[in-house]
């Protein structure tokens, strides 16, 4: 998928938000790769949660390494809490992992029924399951789902964009969202502008350069 600098959405931000217009045309079209299987990115997204990028990685590919690469349910249900404590997860996260693999192998949560749903009927069926969070619930959202109006103020290299380039410190939830408010329907993909600062190593003062 490329978000156009062109497109009617791009071209709504732009008008909405001159700090954002900044950015956008700093940046220009975005080509956003696509992740095909849910289960895989949401138990991959599990093992993320609140590490570095470089834990997440290792503990990854040793789960991988344990499961022949191959990330489905029944792959991960064939390892132990001990197995997955022994690649690096904590005692909670291997319990979260194994259960949301239980969920799916037992039907109580389908995955391919989800893409047909609303996006607040989606959060929260999976935040109904144990250690699926806000967050990763809108990472299915934004990532797989691609849907067009996701704000991710849970996630923290969003956050670190969003306050360099509105010169905030440490804005509350309830001030972000009312900032965004005039992204609407389009949050996701200003969002995306905000991690693409990120993944081309702008930093604040890059960010300041543009205003």
């Amino acid at each position: 998928m490329i978000i156009s600098t062109d497109s009617p959405a791009v071209l709504h931000l732009k008008k909405k938000d001159k700090r954002l217009a900044a950015v956008i045309d700093a940046i220009g079209d975005i080509e956003c790769g696509e992740h095909l299987d849910a289960f895989s990115f949401i138990a991959k997204e599990i093992v993320e949660q609140m590490l570095s990028i470089k834990a997440a990685n290792c503990i990854r590919r040793r789960i991988a390494g344990m499961i022949g690469g191959e990330f489905t349910p029944e792959a991960i249900l064939r390892l132990t809490q001990d197995d997955l404590r022994a690649a690096g997860m904590s005692r909670n996260k291997a319990d979260y992992l194994l259960g949301f693999a239980a969920a799916v192998a037992e039907g109580r949560l389908d995955l391919e029924e989800l893409p047909g749903l609303p996006d607040d009927e989606i959060m929260k069926r999976l935040t109904a399951i144990r250690g699926v969070g806000s967050w990763t619930a809108k990472m299915y959202l934004l990532f797989i789902l691609q849907r067009e109006d996701v704000l991710p103020f849970e996630d923290g290299a969003f956050m670190q964009s969003f306050r360099w380039l509105y010169g905030m410190k440490n804005p509350s939830r309830e001030t972000v969202i009312k900032r965004c408010k005039k992204w609407k329907p389009y949050s996701s993909i200003a969002a995306r502008y905000m991690y693409r600062t990120l993944d081309m190593g702008m930093t604040k003062a890059d960010i300041l350069e543009l205003l």
